[in-house]
């Protein structure tokens, strides 16, 4: 009984592997948002004051350095 069940189980998930066609509308729709929201968050951090000023110290500094 259990090894009917498992080779059952195990010819389904078979099917599965195989009959995928690629992303749905549904998943396609999910990816994009996530995408658009990571890219906001990004955006967010990238911009921020903090960010903004150390990477213009690290800039500076570099511009600054001499080569002896």
């Amino acid at each position: 009984m259990v090894g009917r069940m498992f080779r059952k189980t195990q010819a389904r998930v078979a099917v599965l592997m195989i009959d995928d066609d690629g992303m749905s509308t549904a998943e396609y729709a999910i990816g994009t948002i996530a995408a658009a929201a990571f890219g906001a968050v990004l955006y967010t951090v990238v911009t921020g004051d903090s960010i903004v000023s150390a990477l213009t110290g690290i800039i500076d500094k570099a511009l600054q350095t001499t080569v002896g």
